[in-house]
């Protein structure tokens, strides 16, 4: 620690470096008032005292915690002489209880302010009897005494669960683990958000966007949900369509189709207030609700198309408009050109206006749309006025006030045409679906969580009952066909046998039906759009409500559809569409939005085509309710605790139920559209999956998973393993993953979509284990893994030595079914030139998986395993990437690995500056010839494998592990041009006989083979100059004990376990040979194959030295093609019976 400063930081001084600090005596007393004259007052001359005596107490630490401050006991007020200071300082002083001024901080030589709180961390002694005090510099808070106790231990706070820079408040850190646990002479670490809360750059964004404007309009319930969700359901429909379904249908049927509807949109209300109170909502509505709880792959397919049609729903609402003013020009031969192209022109410009308001803020959107709503209230209330009040004059066109008859006569369907229930209930149903205006602008609300259910489920109770109203007003007193002419009336001779309820008023419309069936009136509830008009008391006012519910749901359009796709732009889902993102002023407004929207809306207001774009459209929106249902159902069937909705008042089978109706109801109104839709939303669904967007919204789709992968573990855990279900589960010691590339790529072939792969690594060395890096290496190398499309788990763990490791490995590694059954190691090829007791330790390795029961691999390649001492070897093989998660760690590589070493490490974490990695500008190195070919043959199982042969020399039977590996890896698209040759040992007079046992063998296990080859002369003595070369290579490790004292030779071999003894060497000699004899055999029939595929040979433990051991592998795979060594537990893999 360097030299303390005289005096404490002054407010605005630069940050200090983190290990200055204040030295202080441990006699000295600090100024300032006593411990009894406050009980806030930290008392330094105790804390120095238990430094002093090496006992600190456990709870004295600091605070890791966020910019600010944890509020002050009631009571209490910070001291002047306290603010904050700047940097990663916190100093702060509290009032005596009793009402005393607080004491001003004192800045004398030394340590001297007693009202500051210092580290646990600092209350060691680093040199002989002094001392060191400083101020801790790994958090960034306020010290407050909790319970008080001077401890950094915090209680329970709102801002520790925010996200950072969250809109509603900022975050606070709360004290890490390490600060509270970690030994005094440690450096905590610094730790990042735990449990996926990290944001992502474009969630970082739109939470400090959200969080820095001043003076943003922020809508309530009513103004914001309630008042848009009412304008987008009473569209024209409610005026111009609501009659003649009641024509079609009659009162109960009409009833019944506004009852259906709004069961649906009641069901997705209920599970729109169930999401939006499951946490805080941003803006994107429906998008966000959808994406947050299903994952991106459905909320980027929907946000796409939802946003999509609500820029062509402003464009329906406006031709509907225009079709309106058109109408009414047309009744005072205003035409312009001809209706088609007056209906262009008159949309375009009202679209400009929607646009100008739109623009000009949320504020003057909001505006407009409550002067709409009072157009259409003042509307609907003037056609219930007037169907109190019966004129004579409207009586010729079907209008008689509320009478029975014509209720009753009303009451049942009247079909006509083509038309059906369902055919009306489809024209009716897009009515229903405005009930996400108001969820669609979630970021512009100063409560989504309460304004959403509340606005949202009013708003459909209120919509639902005035059309049950207008259906059963408008049947009740408004007859089904009138000729609107005064003079058919009936005289009273043939009142008598009228029976219409026309009748009763001495009208006769009979003949408003010709000879041939068709009906030829104007007026009535079947015949005329405009009957509303002629029933209120103020025609003209129907008309402006008309105008009221298309322009204020096309406004309501043009606001959701930029909002929704501005959301959807920030998550960057979607590549290329980063642009629409930025917000513009003080409400964040998608400027670049509205344009797009509105050059979407004006391509098909040119249209001018009405019932072209509307059944799009509605199935669009049904697709949407469809999935916020089944969100919910999704959620509550995932269970995961994370799943809270304040709203209570919701079922997962109910929102089942109302998914499956939204699928029904989009067939119904339109089959070719629905199907058009479903085809958008999976290839838009495939397209999210295949991109794998970098998020992590803690999505129940992730929640199911986890759930159905503990229930299946568990289920798999209560049945006995068969023989026909055995699979190779290889717990592969690759050390890094990146470290051994062709181990990792073999290993991979034949488990990939078949059996469990476990990269592990063992960590050793002489430092404490930090175990911290150990888990940040976990994470950023199974990150590793899956970018580059490995199947595999990496497990690292620490331990003393290799073996000891790997013991821990081979009984920790797995769960349940989900374990390993066979150990895969590198060749140690660099082993006669480190220390033999390596070699020790790497023999009994495969010893120790023998006792575990396991399987055992060993792979040789003649190049070699390790790359890791390659320094730009990630470059070289497009490795490793930084991850967002880890942005302080990259992969440094050892120069010191061996190749069947996994315990040392071979990758480090070091800073961004000194990575080779991050140091692009750096001319590459040049490789020498020998690591070049390394390369090389790190590549070699990752390229697909020409026609070739894997030689299967199956010596011994191990249970049949040595020939599933091989057909395994055949299987394989790499691989199938591979054909395997058998090789089995035999007696020369028996060689057709053991090859055609062979076959039928392989033929029961319906293994294909292209060769049998039967050995009869492995017996045979090898040659004498590799019997010559073999003692040659043993003579370093030998004992001989015949040329020493008895006494000396057993000490030597207990210190040198693996030293070979001349009576071990005579009595493995035929063993001996044989392994000479076979890389003889091997060179002669195997040097071209792709791999070789061995049974291994055994060694005795305790009988069979590790020297010896090495040797005979040595021996036998050397100078060969890739090699694979292979050894089953000898418990049956393969099987013939069904």
């Amino acid at each position: 620690m360097s030299a303390p400063s005289s005096t404490p930081p002054a407010q605005g001084e630069n940050q200090a470096p983190e290990n200055e600090g204040l030295t202080v005596d441990t006699g000295l007393k600090p100024a300032g008032p006593t411990h009894s004259s406050s009980r806030f007052q930290v008392d330094l001359v105790a804390e120095a005292a238990s430094a002093a005596d090496k006992t600190p107490c456990s709870d004295e630490s600091t605070l890791a915690s966020g910019d600010k401050a944890t509020p002050a006991p009631e009571g209490s007020e910070p001291a002047a002489g306290g603010e904050e200071a700047k940097g990663r300082f916190r100093v702060v002083n509290f009032v005596d209880p009793s009402g005393a001024s607080p004491p001003e901080v004192v800045p004398a030589e030394g340590f001297q302010n007693g009202d500051t709180v210092m580290s646990e961390g600092s209350l060691h002694s680093s040199t002989g009897g002094q001392h060191h005090y400083h101020y801790d510099t790994h958090t960034n808070t306020y010290y407050l005494r909790t319970f008080g106790h001077n401890t950094i231990d915090a209680v329970p706070n709102i801002d520790f669960y925010r996200q950072s820079a969250a809109p509603l408040g900022d975050k606070l850190i709360r004290p890490t683990l390490s600060a509270l646990h970690d030994e005094l002479d440690k450096e905590p670490f610094e730790d990042g958000f735990a449990n996926g809360d990290e944001l992502t750059p474009a969630e970082e964004a739109a939470a400090k966007e959200a969080a820095e404007p001043k003076g943003a309009v922020k809508f309530g319930w009513i103004k914001g949900v309630l008042v848009r969700c009412m304008l987008n359901i009473w569209g024209v429909m409610l005026f111009i369509r609501m009659s003649w379904i009641v024509g079609q249908a009659g009162i109960v049927l009409s009833c019944v189709i506004v009852l259906m509807a709004t069961v649906v949109t009641t069901i997705t209300g209920l599970s729109t207030s169930a999401i939006a109170t499951n946490g805080f909502v941003r803006g994107g509505g429906a998008y966000y609700l959808i994406s947050r709880s299903l994952g991106p792959e459905f909320g980027g397919s929907i946000g796409l198309i939802f946003a999509f049609a609500n820029a062509v729903a402003v464009a329906m609402y406006v031709v509907g408009f225009a079709e309106t003013v058109v109408e009414l020009l047309g009744s005072v031969d205003c035409i312009m050109t001809d209706e088609i192209n007056d209906i262009r022109i008159i949309g375009t410009i009202t679209v400009i206006l929607l646009l100008g308001i739109s623009v000009a803020g949320m504020e003057w959107e909001a505006k407009a749309q409550i002067f709409l709503l009072v157009v259409l209230i003042t509307a609907i209330f003037n056609y219930f006025i007037g169907s109190f009040i019966p004129l004579k004059s409207k009586e010729s066109q079907g209008f008689f006030g509320y009478d029975s008859a014509i209720m009753m006569e009303n009451m049942g369907p009247d079909f006509r045409g083509t038309e059906s229930f369902f055919s009306v209930f489809a024209i009716f149903f897009p009515a229903a679906t405005g009930i996400l205006a108001g969820a669609n602008i979630s970021g512009d609300l100063s409560d989504p969580q309460l304004s959403i259910p509340r606005g949202t489920l009013l708003a459909i109770l209120i919509t639902g009952i005035v059309y049950l109203g207008v259906a059963i007003s408008t049947g009740s007193c408004i007859v089904r066909d009138a000729t609107g002419n005064d003079n058919d009336t009936l005289s009273a001779q043939f009142m008598a046998n009228c029976t219409d309820a026309a009748c009763k008023f001495s009208y006769d419309f009979s003949s408003c039906k010709g000879v041939d069936g068709q009906y030829n009136c104007r007026y009535g509830l079947q015949n005329d759009f405009q009957v509303m008009s002629i029933v209120s008391g103020f025609g003209p006012i129907i008309t402006a409500g008309i105008f009221s519910a298309t322009l204020s749901s096309a406004l309501a359009s043009l606001v959701s559809a930029p909002k929704v796709f501005q959301a959807l732009c920030k998550d960057n889902i979607y590549p290329g569409l980063e642009m629409f993102a930025k917000g513009y002023g003080k409400n964040n407004e998608p400027l670049r939005g509205y344009i797009l929207t509105f050059c979407i809306a004006l391509a098909f207001i040119l249209i001018a085509q009405l019932n072209v774009i509307a059944p799009i459209i509605s199935n669009f929106f049904l697709a949407s309710y469809a999935l916020i249902n089944f969100s919910v159902f999704h959620a509550s069937l995932a269970n995961s605790p994370g799943w809270r909705p304040s709203f209570k008042f919701y079922n997962m089978w109910v929102s089942l139920a109302g998914a499956v109706l939204c699928c029904v109801v989009m067939f119904v109104i339109n089959w070719w559209a629905a199907l058009m839709t479903n085809v958008i939303v999976m290839g838009l669904y495939i397209y999210v999956s295949y991109k794998k967007p970098d998020v992590n919204w803690g999505s129940s789709t992730q929640a199911l998973t986890y759930h159905q992968a503990l229930t299946h573990s568990l289920h798999l855990s209560s049945v006995e393993d068969h023989i026909k279900n055995f699979r190779p589960q290889c717990l592969v010691m690759t050390g890094y993953p990146n470290s051994r590339p062709a181990l990792l790529h073999l290993v991979h072939a034949f488990t990939k979509n078949v059996g469990l792969m476990i990269c592990g690594h063992v960590r050793t060395g002489s430092r404490r284990p930090n175990f911290k890096e150990l888990s940040n290496d976990q994470t950023r190398y199974q990150r590793w893994l899956l970018k580059n499309e490995t199947k595999a788990f990496y497990t690292p763990v620490f331990a003393d030595d290799m073996r000891q490791g790997t013991q821990y490995l081979l009984q920790a590694a797995g769960l349940g079914r989900l374990r390993p059954n066979t150990l895969v190691i590198g060749y140690k090829s660099d082993w006669r030139d480190g220390e033999m007791m390596n070699v020790e330790t790497y023999i009994h390795m495969i010893h120790d998986a023998f006792d575990f029961q396991y399987g055992a691999v060993v792979l040789r390649l003649k190049e070699g395993l390790d790359v890791s001492h390659i320094s730009e070897q990630d470059d070289l093989l497009s490795s490793l990437e930084k991850t967002s998660g880890m942005k302080d760690l990259v992969v440094s590589i050892d120069m010191k690995d061996s190749d069947g070493d996994s315990s040392k490490p071979s990758s480090k974490a070091t800073s961004v500056q000194n990575s080779p990695a991050i140091q692009k500008d750096k001319s590459p190195q040049r490789l020498n010839v020998a690591d070049q070919r390394l390369l090389d043959a790190s590549q070699l199982f990752k390229r697909k494998q020409g026609k070739g042969t894997v030689d299967v020399w199956w010596l011994f039977d191990d249970g049949g592990l040595t020939l599933l590996i091989p057909y395994l890896l055949t299987n394989k698209k790499k691989w199938k041009d591979c054909k395997i040759r058998v090789f089995i040992g035999g007696k020369i007079n028996r060689i057709d006989h053991d090859r055609r046992a062979m076959a039928t063998l392989l033929s029961k296990f319906r293994i294909d083979f292209s060769d049998i080859n039967v050995l009869g002369d492995i017996n045979t003595k090898p040659k004498k100059e590799n019997v010559t070369a073999f003692e040659e290579m043993i003579e370093p490790y030998r004992l001989k004990e015949d040329d020493m004292e008895q006494d000396t030779a057993e000490a030597l071999k207990a210190s040198e376990p693996w030293r070979i003894t001349d009576n071990e060497l005579e009595l493995f000699r035929a063993k001996t040979n044989r392994q000479i004899r076979l890389n003889e055999l091997l060179k002669e029939h195997s040097s071209t194959a792709n791999l070789i595929v061995m049974s291994m040979p055994l060694a005795r433990k305790g009988a069979v030295s590790s020297a010896l051991y090495m040797s005979w592998l040595e021996t036998l795979s050397k100078d060969l093609p890739p090699l694979l060594l292979v050894r089953g537990n000898h418990q049956s893999v393969l099987t013939f019976y069904s």
